[in-house]
């Protein structure tokens, strides 16, 4: 894979110097990332690669295959024990590698960190200051110096938001450099431009229907913004506009500014976000579907909407009665007022008004078959790729091609409109076979194509020509050579024709892989994506000698249109506005962590070696470096990432009791409040809390909640004063009163954790990892919960002369509590090794009582065995 001129020229700059390269979207991000990796594939390097996901690795390797690149990129997961992964390291290359196996394997020195070449970071953009790559850079800069950060993204509009996003970003990455590569830079431009695209827009004309429902949904989503703005202050003016609401990301900048105080706001506020969310999806059912789909997702709201009486008013307005007026009116017509009586045309006889960009379609394959059909006989007629917005629109598309728009929407209508009596009968089919039967009836030559031909749809008319070809492409092999899943294959065997969704399908790289797999002459874009267009570019750029058509087909004046612009603004916008920080943004000289005694990697804001007050008991040298034991599972947390950061060591290894071990007395169980109330219900909190509370003296309970959620366990007026074992409040309190010793502790954010754990081991001595992982089962490697029963236990406990230092001997010499009392003195101060707390026991086993003061169960011993007749827990 040969380099553009551009392409070049930023590979360049991030291999001679470390830094973050910010491309626009589609211009080859992943292009230039294969090339590092091809660099960097050899034993003599050690390569770290992390924030690609799977399918992201799947697509790599796949390509570093074909290019013939050895040795590949190593793939490393939970299924590679530690053992196996020591060694993997040790034989050096390109690893592709999980952020939480690479922190503990760091953490943990199984990394050879002075022989590590450098880190390659996918995706630079999602990199947080308490996020686990983060860490990763952290602990790598701590003890090499030398080695390269290099990190890559194409997502320019995510560092436009936040204070000063893309220098905190650089720091968390230790870099000094910023790469910016927009689509309107010079070199770019001049490269593209050398080999351009043959484009052929075509602007397809929205209906009158279709025009007035637009403008209703418009009319209708300015009004909820409007009343949402009245309802609430706490959403930025300047982000919820009509203009940004056609936008995918909307949904998402509501719920971003509304989350902190979600459990604060009215019904109404909660409501007004669903009926924008509802709004947006029927104005993107207007152009992506057909008339049958949109009416009946017009028609289910209007019906549900009544029936729950769920609404804020917007079903009331002159608006919404436009709109399912013209949405009814794409299905029957317009509605004449004949005489009473006499039923209207549009109740008998639905009149279906077929999506515009259909017919356009079949204009364009048709168009495509004639330059085909001119080609020489020693060339390859050109492979067609159409691609669509997501899943449903391409299905569709496929049952347009293969059986035509008029079957396609009686089907639908047959199925979620049309009530009993009401059924269509699809005639095409019909009309289609009796054609071929009169056709076949002329053996004597090739019939020549009719002036009929026009009335039929692309495939009727390959049908004609070959009867035989079967157009179901669930049971058609695939195209040349093409591994999407989400391709659509063999709709039209001349020319081969692929339908591919621009997103949402199972491999977002399956498109990508498809273009480069059927090397299409023609390429449909039903749907507009700024990001497809520019690949389409690079494509055409990078193979100068082959020819490519683009069929450009948009909408003229509908928000599809505006959709497209406003992306194109965006990330204009975003360059412009990095550009201008890049220029003023003050970088210190320290900042690539590479200098000795750094202050940037100081670990520690407030130091937690800091000087003790000696005058309380118990202190602690203070030049004890502070360390925290950490089980294994906690590392998808941000928590061990923060602790670290303020001075105190991890040590990460896997214990039965408990997730964070802070001193030999203090353990924390930590639950996010989805996982609180989870473990409530089951009754696996209850069963922790039980282990904590036997080996430890101070257990702890850490609910931790999302920085940027409400701090509260339920909303707003939801406190009742009825006390219910199905509520969450009453059951944390039942658990508080069952184990008396058990403390909770309530943070705002893995911030505040932090700060509290570091203030809980102040002065206090530090925990044993050894220590640690033995506690919870017995010298024989049995759980000690398991191995005995918790009722006897704690009834034995409760006994004079026992203490919970002597009361496991007895249980190892006694059967069951009815044996107990058979027991002689002496025999009891043999077991316990004292004869003071034997002869406490014996008495209080053989004295003599008033009547009533014994209890029916101290009269007849429970005969329960001390041990469990049931398996070990796994």
């Amino acid at each position: 894979m040969s380099l553009l001129e551009y392409e070049n020229q930023i590979f360049l700059d991030g291999y001679h110097e470390d830094g973050l390269t910010v491309l626009a979207k589609g211009l080859g991000v992943d292009r230039i990332f294969l090339n590092f990796l091809k660099v960097y594939s050899d034993e003599s390097n050690l390569v770290l690669v992390i924030g690609t996901s799977s399918t992201e690795e799947e697509y790599f390797l796949e390509q570093l295959e074909n290019d013939n690149v050895k040795p590949l990129p190593r793939v490393i997961t939970n299924e590679i024990s530690a053992t196996e992964r020591q060694n993997v390291y040790l034989q050096g290359g390109v690893l592709f590698i999980t952020s939480r196996i690479l922190v503990v394997d760091l953490l943990t020195d199984r990394v050879p960190l002075d022989h590590v070449t450098g880190i390659l970071v996918y995706k630079a953009h999602r990199i947080n200051e308490s996020g686990q790559e983060a860490f990763i850079l952290r602990l790598f800069r701590q003890k090499n110096k030398k080695g390269f950060i290099k990190a890559f993204t194409d997502n320019a509009c995510a560092f436009t938001v936040g204070f000063a996003h893309v220098e905190r970003t650089m720091k968390n990455l230790f870099v000094r450099k910023l790469f910016l590569w927009p689509r309107f830079h010079a070199s770019v431009v001049t490269s593209l431009e050398k080999h351009k695209v043959d484009v052929v827009e075509i602007h397809v004309q929205v209906t009158s229907a279709m025009l007035a429902c637009q403008t209703a949904l418009l009319d209708l989503i300015n009004a909820c913004i409007q009343e949402l703005k009245r309802c609430t202050t706490a959403i930025d003016a300047d982000e919820i506009t009509v203009e940004n609401s056609i936008g995918r990301a909307f949904d998402t900048i509501i719920r971003m500014q509304l989350d902190p105080i979600w459990h604060q706001v009215g019904p109404k506020t909660r409501q007004l976000v669903s009926d924008l969310k509802t709004l947006r999806l029927i104005l993107r059912h207007l152009t992506q579907y057909d008339c049958v789909t949109f009416y009946s997702m017009v028609n289910s709201v209007r019906s549900s909407e009544k029936t729950f009486g769920q609404n804020t008013g917007w079903l009331f307005l002159e608006a919404a009665d436009s709109l399912f007026a013209h949405a009814r009116e794409r299905i029957y017509g317009q509605t004449e007022k004949k005489q009473k009586g006499e039923e209207t045309k549009a109740e008998t006889e639905p009149v279906f008004e077929l999506c515009p960009k259909w017919k356009v379609l079949s204009d364009i394959l048709k168009e495509i078959r004639e330059d085909n059909s001119q080609l020489g006989a020693d060339q390859d007629p050109g492979r067609v790729l159409i691609a669509a917005e997501d899943d449903r629109t391409c299905s569709q598309l496929r049952e347009y091609l293969c059986e035509g728009g008029q079957s396609m929407v009686i089907r639908l209508f047959n199925k979620s409109v049309a009530i009993r009596g009401q059924q269509l009968e699809d005639t095409s089919k019909k009309a289609k076979f009796d054609r071929f039967a009169k056709a076949q009836g002329k053996k004597q030559e090739k019939a020549k194509p009719s002036t009929n031909d026009a009335a039929l749809t692309l495939t009727q008319m390959l049908q004609k020509e070959d009867m035989d070809v079967d157009l179901d492409a669930d049971s058609m092999p695939p195209g040349p050579s093409c591994t999407s899943k989400d391709a659509y294959y063999g709709l039209i065997k001349e020319p081969v024709t692929v339908i591919h969704p621009l997103h949402g399908g199972s491999d977002h790289k399956g498109l990508t892989r498809t273009l480069q797999e059927i090397q299409p002459r023609y390429v449909i874009l039903y749907d507009a994506d700024m990001q497809f267009v520019r690949e389409l570019e690079v494509f055409r750029a990078s193979q100068p000698g082959v020819p490519l058509r683009v069929y450009f087909l948009m909408y003229t004046g509908s928000v599809e249109e505006q959709r497209y612009l406003t992306t194109l603004r965006k990330e204009k916008e975003a360059f412009e506005f990095l550009i201008r920080e890049k220029a003023t943004m003050v970088i210190p000289e320290e900042q690539d962590g590479k200098l000795e005694d750094d202050p940037n990697l100081s670990r520690d804001i407030t130091p937690a070696n800091a000087t003790v007050n000696t005058r309380k008991g118990g202190s602690v040298p203070s030049n004890v470096q502070q360390k925290v034991i950490v089980d294994m599972r906690e590392f998808r947390s941000e928590l061990p990432s923060l602790i670290h950061r303020r001075g105190i060591d991890i040590e990460p290894v896997t214990i039965e009791v408990g997730d964070y071990i802070l001193t030999p007395d203090i353990c924390v169980e930590r639950k996010s409040v989805s996982d609180l109330i989870g473990s409530l219900s089951s009754g696996r909190l209850f069963n922790q809390c039980v282990s904590m509370s036997r080996h430890y003296k101070r257990p702890v309970l850490l609910i931790e909640f999302d920085p940027n959620k409400s701090f509260s366990l339920q909303g707003k007026y939801q406190i009742s004063n009825d006390v219910s074992i199905h509520d969450t409040i009453s059951r944390l309190a039942l658990l508080t009163l069952h184990f008396s010793k058990l403390r909770i502790l309530w943070c705002r954010s893995p911030y505040a954790t932090a700060e509290i754990f570091q203030e809980l081991k102040m002065g206090r001595p530090q925990p044993d990892a050894v220590t640690a992982m033995a506690i919870g089962s017995t010298e024989d490697g049995e759980e000690w919960s398991d191995q005995y029963s918790h009722g006897p236990q704690d009834f034995l406990l409760r006994m004079p002369g026992v203490n919970v230092k002597n009361y496991r001997l007895i249980m190892k010499k006694v059967h069951n509590l009815a044996e107990l009392p058979t027991l002689s003195e002496e025999k009891l101060t043999e077991i316990l090794g004292n004869s003071s707390n034997a002869k406490t026991l014996h008495k209080f086993l053989h004295s003599e009582h008033k009547k009533g003061e014994v209890s029916e169960k101290l009269n007849k011993p429970s005969k329960t065995d001390f041990r469990r007749g049931f398996k070990r827990k796994k």
